[in-house]
């Protein structure tokens, strides 16, 4: 009887190992798009509620975050679109999409609840925001999302404590930490294929 089993080269077992991390690893590039995406759209909102209330004195200058709403759209099809075209999906991408998709059931459930007193609503939406970016660190393996996640307790506290422009000026002080920063260094990363 001959036996049936091929002996591996070295650059055989290489491709079979670096294929096996590869499959372990999350869509890097669709995490980069989402922060930067959300990042922009988040720091452009508050900023303008910011300009709108302090120098134009308009009376709901809040109405400008339904601008949310078609956001969703977009990230969800960007990620449905994406998701559709990668050869593979691990526990690590699934990871990551749920949490994000945990983040934005409980942030529109706290929206419902605190509909009636919108105006104590900044410090905890940067609490809740601080938790999936402080844990996509661990799932996706880079490091300055632990900053970010930081950074957006950071300023919930100050957001609590301070009130007035303090809190108006967090969120787009913590998006810029927490968000953009980091997801234009993981778009580098990315870009340069060190990853």
């Amino acid at each position: 009887m001959e036996n049936d089993e091929k002996i591996m080269t070295n650059e055989e077992s290489l491709r079979i190992i670096s294929e096996m991390i590869n499959k372990t690893k999350v869509n890097i590039r669709q995490g980069s798009f989402h922060l930067l995406f959300w990042g922009w759209l988040i720091f452009v909102c508050s900023l303008t509620v910011y300009i709108l209330f302090n120098f134009f004195h308009i009376a709901n200058p809040w109405i400008i975050w339904y601008l949310m709403i078609p956001g969703a759209f977009v990230s969800m099809i960007y990620g449905f679109v994406n998701g559709r075209t990668a050869k593979v999906h691990t526990y690590a991408d699934r990871l990551y999409m749920w949490t994000w998709i945990g983040f934005l059931a409980t942030a529109t459930v706290l929206f419902i609840v605190l509909s009636k007193n919108m105006a104590v609503v900044t410090p905890f939406i940067l609490l809740l925001a601080g938790f999936p970016t402080f844990v996509s660190c661990f799932i996706i393996k880079f490091r300055p999302l632990i900053i970010g996640g930081i950074a957006f307790w950071i300023f919930s506290l100050g957001a609590h404590f301070f009130g007035g422009n303090i809190e108006l000026l967090a969120t787009p002080a913590a998006v810029l930490i927490g968000y953009l920063i980091p997801g234009y260094m993981l778009k580098r990363r990315v870009d340069h294929d060190t990853i």
